[in-house]
């Protein structure tokens, strides 16, 4: 079995982020490890505190997975200090950490800022380098590309423009637009894009991190950057297509429903 690790923070309602992501890595059927980097109280309205986790505590948490544990891949979201990017860029190049997917974690979706004003500059020149793909939104890529993004073609000048940061790949996810939710994925060379149905639901929450945590895993199995895309694509779709309404607001997606279903745990729809 392969074994991948999340590196990011703590959702207490257990849709997004470290959640997510453990969710994500046991429906692909790999082996799930973590690094918690802060502890966050939200729910399915908003996040309401952040408590960093020490980065002394975040180094060792790094350290005890690999000196133990073979890490076939690595996912990083929130990380939103300074102090805490360069403790993991430091980690993962002192591991030679392979397979690594970086999601620029920003704002969450009630708008609550997750990556510190002046931490933006250490995310770009420490994290973007190591990362086999990045994995931005359009508001994310207009903060890391310092472009406005409107059409398919701006995402593609911004794509450009953050592969010349350093990552491998950029997957600059399109589901901002208001038009049916196009994501481009680009190497350097060519532009990939890939297409889907918008799906009428506000059940939304942890969609970027499951998405990311979906690449890791499937890096981890030996798929190549654009087909691992393309299966986390397919993945996180049937996944938003079955999403929860749970709380008062913005739901998550279910991360099993293809195994529930498999296993006969699910009612005839």
């Amino acid at each position: 079995m392969k074994k991948v690790l999340t590196i990011a923070g703590s959702d207490s309602s257990g849709g997004a982020g470290i959640q997510a992501d453990l969710k994500a890595f046991c429906a692909h059927g790999v082996f799930g490890m973590s690094v918690i980097t802060a502890v966050t109280a939200q729910n399915t309205q908003g996040v309401f505190a952040v408590q960093d986790i020490d980065v002394t505590v975040i180094e060792k948490q790094i350290e005890a997975i690999f000196d133990d544990i073979s890490v076939s891949a690595v996912k990083i979201g929130m990380v939103s200090r300074i102090e805490t990017i360069r403790a993991v860029a430091n980690g993962l190049k002192k591991f030679n950490a392979q397979n690594v997917v970086v999601d620029p974690v920003m704002i969450s979706k009630s708008g609550y800022y997750l990556l510190q004003p002046d931490a933006m500059e250490a995310l770009v020149s420490c994290l973007l380098p190591l990362a086999t793909v990045l994995t931005p939104n359009i508001p994310e890529a207009e903060e890391i590309s310092g472009r406005k993004i409107h059409s398919l073609k701006d995402m593609e000048e911004a794509a450009k423009a953050i592969h010349l940061l350093g990552p491998k790949y950029v997957l600059l996810k399109g589901g901002h637009r208001e038009e049916d939710a196009v994501d481009v994925l680009f190497d350097g060379e060519i532009f990939h894009h890939f297409g889907s149905l918008r799906i009428a639901t506000p059940n939304t929450h942890g969609t970027g991190c499951t998405l990311s945590a979906a690449i890791a895993a499937n890096l981890a199995k030996g798929y190549l950057p654009q087909e691992a895309v393309a299966r986390a694509k397919e993945y996180i779709h049937t996944a938003i297509e079955h999403s929860f309404s749970i709380g008062k607001g913005v739901g998550p997606v279910h991360h099993f429903y293809n195994l529930y279903k498999g296993a006969g745990m699910l009612d005839d729809e």
